[in-house]
């Protein structure tokens, strides 16, 4: 899975499709590309019923050689340990393929968890999209 080809122009967002064509529609998940990077959007609640749908968006993205994912939590109404496994399993399917997932949240219940969890320093938390694609980059 090619994740470094892209069509959109610097400062411009690829049209609304991960590696492997346009995307189904979504209920929990949404994944694109933004300037060669496989940006996953997560939306609603994320808990044992909706990871199975949000696992396939991640297994994309992070399949390829040297896969570069942003993984948005911004979207995110509730989320639960299930939510934590998935983004630990999708940083280390990342890693193994000699590639990086950046994890983009901002709200501070969101923030607690990962600190309880151990997982604040692990994940390094960043604002917005825009910062995660300078920091993977």
């Amino acid at each position: 899975m090619d994740l470094q080809g892209t069509n959109a122009a610097p400062g411009q967002r690829d049209d609304d499709s991960a590696p492997g064509g346009p995307q189904a529609p979504f209920r929990h998940a949404r994944s694109y590309l933004d300037h060669g990077i496989t940006v996953v959007e997560l939306h609603g609640a994320i808990d044992l019923s909706t990871v199975p749908e949000v696992r396939a968006h991640a297994d994309a993205a992070t399949a390829g050689q040297g896969a570069q994912v942003i993984v948005d939590l911004r979207p995110v109404e509730f989320l639960d340990c299930a939510t934590l496994g998935l983004l630990c399993r999708a940083r280390r399917r990342a890693l193994e393929r000699g590639g990086h997932l950046a994890l983009v949240c901002v709200r501070p219940w969101h923030l607690r968890i990962l600190k309880a969890a151990g997982l604040s320093e692990l994940f390094a938390p960043l604002a917005t999209v825009q910062d995660a694609l300078h920091h993977t980059r």
